[in-house]
């Protein structure tokens, strides 16, 4: 597996060795030694999301103790998944990356805890997965407000350089606060 540095502390793209012929391809996708190194503790819930295009999803995280690491992917259609790091004592605070994932590209993003995470689905029938490091706690989801100014998240370009007219948002996630209000802090570890 190839590790790739983003702009982002502690965030990788991680690209699986791919290994095919005429008939297709074999990829181990997963192998958990590689990622225990990065801070990734094990699978604890596997989790896909189908999207049409034009459909953002995010900025989410879940609170301690039940933060989250995740691998996330698309295994059909394209995207461009978006992080933040809210870490109150990373020097990368506040900054984001952007990494346009497809079925074909074979790249994943590792998202360590304390990152606020997000994408938007590029093609219709997207379909997104995610596996992540802690269960799901609904009494400890959060959010960044997606379009947060501060964050400076081109999200217009992404929209022009990809056909979408207007982005699809669940009312939960167009209230999320922005980032200076959000009461939740992270540490990096």
């Amino acid at each position: 597996m190839k590790l790739i540095e983003t702009n982002l502390l502690d965030c990788y793209i991680l690209e699986p060795d791919r290994f095919g012929d005429e008939r297709g391809y074999f990829s181990p996708y997963y192998i958990e030694s590689n990622l225990k190194e990065l801070g990734f503790m094990g699978v604890k819930q596997a989790n896909r999301s189908k999207s049409s295009k034009g459909v953002v999803r995010g900025l989410h995280f879940q609170e301690d103790p039940k933060c989250q690491a995740k691998i996330v992917e698309v295994i059909k259609g394209s995207a461009i998944d978006v992080v933040v790091d809210i870490r109150k004592n990373s020097l990368t605070y506040g900054k984001y990356t952007a990494v346009k994932l497809t079925e074909d590209n074979n790249r994943q993003l590792f998202v360590p805890r304390g990152f606020a995470h997000g994408f938007i689905s590029l093609e219709d029938d997207t379909i997104f997965q995610y596996l992540v490091d802690n269960d799901y706690a609904p009494d400890k989801e959060g959010g960044i407000l997606w379009n947060d100014p501060d964050l400076g998240i081109n999200w217009e370009e992404m929209f022009k350089d990809n056909g979408i007219t207007s982005p699809i948002l669940s009312e939960k996630d167009g209230k999320h606060p922005r980032l200076r209000d959000s009461k939740v802090l992270f540490e990096r570890r």
